[in-house]
């Protein structure tokens, strides 16, 4: 015979998946995964290339640019709260929403410099550091 409850059951489950996804490591891809569908509803890729760099860009964004805030700021004690820990959710979030931007941008400026030789480049790039 059973004694558990089934919502025991479910809860002991919940808290088993939570643990077999890192607890921490999974606020952090929870924010990385809402931050990506943000972006790629805001801004639609173009090709299919696109969307994949789009989708392991702001990925990559919210969790390193999350870990670096965290870190940075000496917030590691937010995790001992469930506030705290949602706090962190939205700090993970926000860092990963510039990354698909940057992205797009540099795609835009290579296709648009596609024919341009390292010269060129470097030229632009030193125009653009004196605001010219």
């Amino acid at each position: 015979m059973n004694t558990m409850e089934p919502t025991s059951t479910s809860s002991a489950a919940g808290i088993a998946a939570w643990k077999l996804i890192g607890g921490l490591a999974g606020i952090g891809a929870i924010g990385a995964g809402l931050a990506t569908i943000v972006v790629m509803c805001v801004l639609r890729p173009r090709t299919q290339a696109e969307w994949t760099v789009g989708i392991i860009s702001t990925v990559m964004g919210s969790i390193s640019g999350g870990a670096f805030v965290v870190q940075y700021y000496e917030l590691q004690e937010w995790a001992a709260s469930p506030f705290g820990l949602v706090a962190m959710l939205g700090l993970v979030f926000a860092c990963g929403l510039p990354a698909w931007a940057i992205v797009r941008w540099s795609f835009n400026y290579i296709n648009k410099h596609e024919s341009a030789d390292i010269a060129e480049i470097v030229s632009d790039a030193r125009k653009l550091a004196r605001g010219e």
